[in-house]
This record gives C-alpha cells, structure tokens and sequence, in this order.
C-alpha cells in the first residue's frame, strides 16, 4: 500500500454566502412589510380622490367666496362692478350677532328643526316596526307608497298641502269642523308663525317619513331573531326588547339618520319659500330664508354670506357630535 493511498483527502467546507453590507434579510422584510403597510393605507385614499376632487371643485370655491364676502362690504355698487369691495374684518359678524332678530331666527330654526326630527325619527321608527310585523303583501303597498310620496316634487307637496289647509276650501278644516263642539270653519292657519310652520313642519316630516322608514326597516332585518326571542322567553315586554336588545343593534343607524335629519331641516328653504309665496313673513324666517332675504332681499351680500357662513358652523358643530358618538359606538363594538 502506498503513501498516496493512506492519505485521507480533506474535503473543504462550504462556503457561506455572505450577505453584502446594508442587504440583510431582517431589514429587507422590514422594508417590504413598510411598503405594504403603506400601500393598504394610501388605497381607500386613492379610491376617495375622485370623489374629494369634485367636492373641492364644487363647494370648494363656493365656501372660499362665502367666506370672502363675508368680511367685506359688498352690497349692489360692488356688484355692478361701480365701486371696489373693501374690506370691513369682523364688523358683518357684530352686527349679526348683536342683532336681536337674528338670534329670534336662530331660536325659531333649531325648535323648528328639533321638532321635525322627533317626528321624523319616531314616526319613521314605529311604522318601521309596524312593517316587521305585517305579512308580504301589505309591506309591499306600504313601500311602494312610500316611494311615491318621497319622489313627489316639493312644488306639488306644497300645493297638496296649502289646498289641505286652506281657510274655505281645506280638508283639514273640515275634518275637524266635523268633531262636537270644534268649529274651524275659515280658520287660516298661516295667519300667525307659530301654526303656520307647524303646517310646513308637517310636510318636512311628510316628506321625510318615507327615506327613514325604507333606511330604519332595512336595519330591523339585521336584528337576529333569536335574540328577540331570547329576551321574550326571559319575561321581557315589547318595550324591554326593543329598548336592550333591538335598539343597541341599530344604533348606529339610528345615529346616522338623526344626524342626516338634523342637517336637512335645518337647511330646509323651498318648503317655507313656496308655502308663503316667495316672501315669508318675519315670523316665518328660518336661517336659509333670512340668509336670503338679507342677500337678495336688500341686496346686502355680505351680511347674507355672514349668515349662511354662521349657519354652515352650526351644523358642522351637529356633524362633530355625531363623528364623537360614532366614535364611541365602534370603541364599544
């Protein structure tokens, strides 16, 4: 046997393969998991950028303008173009807030505005669970009625309505002359404020019924029957499971609608406008008529804008608090 036969042949060992400086597998995932990150986070972004784009491109301007003349004096010479706008800061602003009629419209919208969204919300609720409990047929009327009035033009709701509550000629009027010891033959409703919005009250709500109703009636079917029945088996009443069991179900929705139903009739115009034939009376001014008046009315544009601008603040105060219970509502779930 030779040397060369003994000799043990050493094999080398495999060589790593080190990573290159600055490409180390830790940090690359970390900076790929980042990208992804931040890729999920800019995609709902990217799919609301039309639609932030149009709302900037159409309220955008008309809020800046708004704005603007709002602290300027600018009445029929500036608008003609005889004399040039100055600017007048805060002053618009005190005498609005200084002026006791104002605050008399201010007071006037919100009870107005309050008012029909109770109604709204509670007649909406309870012909909503009305229609959970009627067979398929009679749901079926009901809805397709209900469409039918939310789709009639304001025009024609408020010429239905003036002729129901006309002096001589008003069903309103007669219905009730019909009970004992009740005579309202000849009554004008619209002779003074308090009755006359509450006839237009009527019709915002009339009007406003049938969105709720639809919305809050698709929410009841998300309602898990066995729960309702759970609490039926407990001993609860009608009230005790609607109150622990249906109503924290659709909350959020119910939240939703309130907050919808403020921000409408608080911005309610054309019902109030047509109703008093383009010239409401001062009893009858709520915060879009007076705006108006102000500005078209007088032909004071600034101190108009002022009030609109006021008006777009407090409702976005009404749009803050329903972001707040929102908010607390998804921390609860």
């Amino acid at each position: 046997m030779s040397a060369a036969d003994t000799t043990t042949t050493q094999v080398p060992p495999p060589r790593r393969h080190s990573s290159p400086p600055g490409r180390r597998p830790g940090r690359a995932r970390a900076t790929r998991r980042r990208r992804y990150l931040l890729g999920r986070a800019a995609t709902p972004w990217l799919l609301l950028a039309p639609c932030i784009l149009v709302l900037v491109l159409v309220l955008g301007y008309p809020l800046i303008k708004l704005g603007t003349l709002s602290f300027q004096d600018y009445k029929k010479p500036q608008l003609w173009g005889f004399k040039p706008a100055t600017w007048v800061g805060f002053d618009n602003y005190q005498a609005i807030l200084t002026d006791h009629e104002f605050w008399s419209v201010v007071i006037r919208t919100v009870v107005f505005a309050g008012s029909a969204v109770i109604l709204t919300m509670v007649i909406g609720m309870l012909v909503a669970l009305l229609l959970q409990r009627v067979s398929g047929w009679v749901r079926t009327l009901v809805n397709i009625a209900l469409v039918a009035s939310w789709a009639m033009p304001v025009v024609v709701a408020v010429t239905v309505f003036k002729w129901m509550f006309d002096s001589d000629y008003g069903v309103v009027n007669w219905t009730l002359s019909r009970l004992p010891g009740v005579d309202y033959t000849g009554h004008n409703w619209f002779a003074s404020g308090p009755e006359g919005l509450s006839v237009i009250m009527l019709q915002v709500v009339w009007g406003a019924i049938p969105f709720v109703v639809i919305t809050l009636s698709a929410g009841l079917t998300q309602v898990p029957k066995e729960l309702e029945e759970a609490a039926r088996l407990d001993g609860a009443a009608a009230f005790g499971v609607f109150r622990y069991v249906t109503f924290p179900i659709i909350k959020p929705l119910v939240v939703m609608m309130t907050t919808l139903s403020v921000i409408w009739d608080m911005g309610v115009f054309a019902q109030v406008w047509l109703m008093r034939g383009g010239h409401p009376e001062p009893e009858f001014q709520l915060l879009t008529t007076y705006s108006y008046e102000k500005a078209f009315g007088v032909n004071d544009y600034a101190t108009g804008s002022a009030i609109a601008l006021l008006t777009v603040l407090l409702l976005l105060g009404v749009v803050a608090v329903y972001m707040r219970q929102m908010l607390k509502i998804g921390e609860v779930e």
